[in-house]
């Protein structure tokens, strides 16, 4: 883009809040090699004292992860909480004039009815951060110095769906959405847990939180509408499957009025013309496409003449669905390349 550089000249100080976690491992690996910054200090709670490498013996890294104490001496923060905590650290943060990256759920919902229902806590009405999704976004999120970084399953389903909702220029109307995505186990985090072990995932796929799940309301949120009023019927069904990491969702959309696949092809062309990391495909994508990246693959499976379209989108849970967000969102806040420190 016009006026855009490809690096910073200046090095920014960089610190990680909970950086022990499967998040938090790839913001550190992102970190320590991204040409702009420099990282300063990795805070962890239950993990504190270790070195990186005790952990994660692929990173060789020797920095020791440290217990917060509201430091504030970092140009940019980066938050990979547990859901509820980040509410506690950011508004200190912010106040002190710090660039804050939030990975959690604590700042995307406008609606705290919503919240509560969906996370199951209560939050301040003010605890709302701009939605970090830069291909909605973009210039919201170059104006502002805290960002609320998108989940993964609202990543991958969004940008499926937005060309549809956001850059619908044909008169489309959309009655329903039917979306079923399979996660990586990872996507429930590192803490150990039963139903999550090898032998119980081997060989095994299986739904949860059916119509309950907290990227419902986000993702109504992002398309325009909410889900204590939908302006369409929309099901989703999570499901986790026996892959490390990826997003794979399928997105069955049925409209009022007929469309054909070109149109459709269009639409979705021009809506992500400038978008360096969605990656529209003429074939099927699936997720070895996209793990270890930060793209999301998008491919219109099914068009029908009686109105229902077929989408299929994949993302890399860890990185476009967390960690590789939140730097494009750190690149385009200190004016950038989107893609910095994230071409690998």
């Amino acid at each position: 883009m016009a006026g855009r550089v490809s690096a910073s000249s200046k090095k920014y100080s960089v610190s990680i809040i909970g950086a022990s976690g499967y998040s938090g491992a790839e913001l550190t690996k992102l970190l320590r090699l991204h040409p702009s910054v420099e990282l300063k200090a990795l805070y962890a709670f239950s993990q504190a004292g270790k070195t990186v490498s005790e952990l994660y013996p692929s990173l060789s890294c020797d920095m020791v992860y440290r217990q917060y104490n509201k430091e504030q001496d970092s140009d940019i923060y980066f938050l990979a909480l547990p859901h509820g905590e980040a509410l506690n650290i950011v508004p200190a943060l912010a106040d002190a004039g710090r660039m804050v990256i939030d990975l959690s759920g604590d700042f995307r919902l406008k609606n705290t009815t919503e919240h509560e229902r969906f996370y199951k806590q209560i939050k301040p009405s003010e605890a709302v951060m701009t939605y970090g999704l830069p291909e909605l976004f973009l210039d919201e999120i170059r104006a502002v110095k805290a960002i609320s970084n998108p989940g993964c399953y609202a990543t991958s389903i969004i940008l499926g769906l937005a060309p549809l909702f956001l850059g619908n220029d044909l008169s489309l109307k959309i009655s329903s959405v039917s979306c079923t995505a399979v996660s990586g186990i990872s996507g429930a985090g590192r803490s150990s847990k039963t139903e999550l072990s090898f032998p119980e995932m081997s060989e095994n796929l299986r739904a949860y939180k059916v119509g309950t799940h907290q990227h419902t309301p986000e993702i109504m949120q992002a398309l325009g509408t909410s889900a204590s009023d939908p302006s369409f019927e929309f099901t989703f069904t999570p499901m986790i499957g026996p892959l490390v990491r990826g997003i794979y969702s399928t997105l069955a959309v049925q409209l009022e009025n007929p469309a054909d696949g070109e149109m459709i092809n269009n639409l979705y062309k021009n809506f992500y013309r400038e978008a360096p990391f969605v990656r529209l495909r003429d074939t099927m994508t699936e997720i070895r496409h996209v793990a270890y990246t930060n793209y999301c693959d998008v491919h219109i499976a099914n068009v029908t003449k009686n109105g229902t379209l077929v989408i299929v989108s994949a993302i890399d849970n860890l990185l476009k669905g967390a960690a590789g967000q939140a730097i494009q969102n750190m690149n385009i806040m200190l004016g950038i390349e989107q893609t910095a420190g994230l071409l690998f």
